[in-house]
């Protein structure tokens, strides 16, 4: 696939997306491809399945992900300007709820969408004016400078692309996966999920359709790490963290019809 090239939004996202050995993540959307760290895709990852839980549109995540890209380079920071904190840089002063909540990306996200969509007809508005009627910042249309990439990363977060998010990590993953957590963490994203242990040991997540479950393998990708995950299955592919550079790959041993596998 052909490398992003986003004019001045790209070349600033090049300056200051972490430089990391060994680790990182791709985001392919609309055939363009989006170098992300593992923090980055992972609260990319989280937008797109709190967006998913309440039921909106694409277009409300590419808003998020150009103002994420631009209060905080999609990163769940603990300072910022005043008393700004977070993924979105909200601040408590202003209404957006106490520091600690805010300091976690669901909730963060949740407040952030709650806001968007009392922005009348933002569907219909440029991107950055959208993010601008949510945020009221000093310099709002330095969110367009995102747009672009933005719109890109929803395309693979929110299952439009298939099989479009993938992450490999520099420190092994090994021995079992946290799967009681990952599921606790899932529910708390996405909502209440249908998950059961299986037998190898690992998890079975059953999921309604198809867009909703390359949202949720994304997640599961980019939070392979934390949860030491080493596989994950859907579809008819399998990511591998001992591969995991070289994205999903056609499965040998598919998972059952709507349901996504990982150990």
């Amino acid at each position: 696939m052909a490398a992003i090239v986003v004019l001045g939004g790209y070349i600033a996202y090049q300056r200051i997306a972490p430089l990391l050995s060994g680790s990182g993540c791709t985001a392919a959307g609309d055939g363009q491809n989006v170098s992300l760290g593992t923090g980055q895709a992972g609260i990319a990852a989280t937008i797109a399945g709190v967006a998913q839980r309440e039921a909106l549109p694409a277009r409300a995540v590419t808003v998020a992900y150009a103002t994420a890209l631009q209060e905080s380079k999609l990163q769940n920071l603990t300072y910022g300007d005043r008393d700004s904190v977070g993924v979105f840089q909200q601040r408590p002063s202003e209404g957006w709820g106490p520091r600690h909540d805010l300091e976690n990306p669901v909730y963060a996200t949740s407040k952030f969408f709650g806001a968007l969509v009392k922005v009348r007809g933002y569907q219909r508005l440029p991107i950055y004016q959208a993010a601008q009627d949510v945020q009221h910042s000093a310099d709002g249309f330095a969110y367009a400078q995102y747009a672009m990439m933005a719109g890109h990363m929803a395309v693979a977060f929110t299952g439009q692309d298939p099989h479009a998010v993938w992450c490999w990590y520099a420190q092994k993953i090994g021995g079992t996966a946290r799967t009681d957590a990952a599921s606790t963490q899932l529910s708390q994203t996405f909502g209440p999920q249908r998950a059961r242990p299986r037998a190898d040991p690992g998890l079975n997540v059953q999921v309604a359709g198809t867009r909703q479950g390359w949202v949720i393998a994304a997640w599961l990708v980019s939070h392979a790490e934390q949860y030491q995950i080493s596989y994950v299955t859907y579809a008819g592919y399998r990511w591998k963290a001992s591969d995991g550079a070289a994205g999903w790959a056609r499965s040998d041993s598919p998972s059952p019809p709507g349901s996504i596998q990982l150990g």
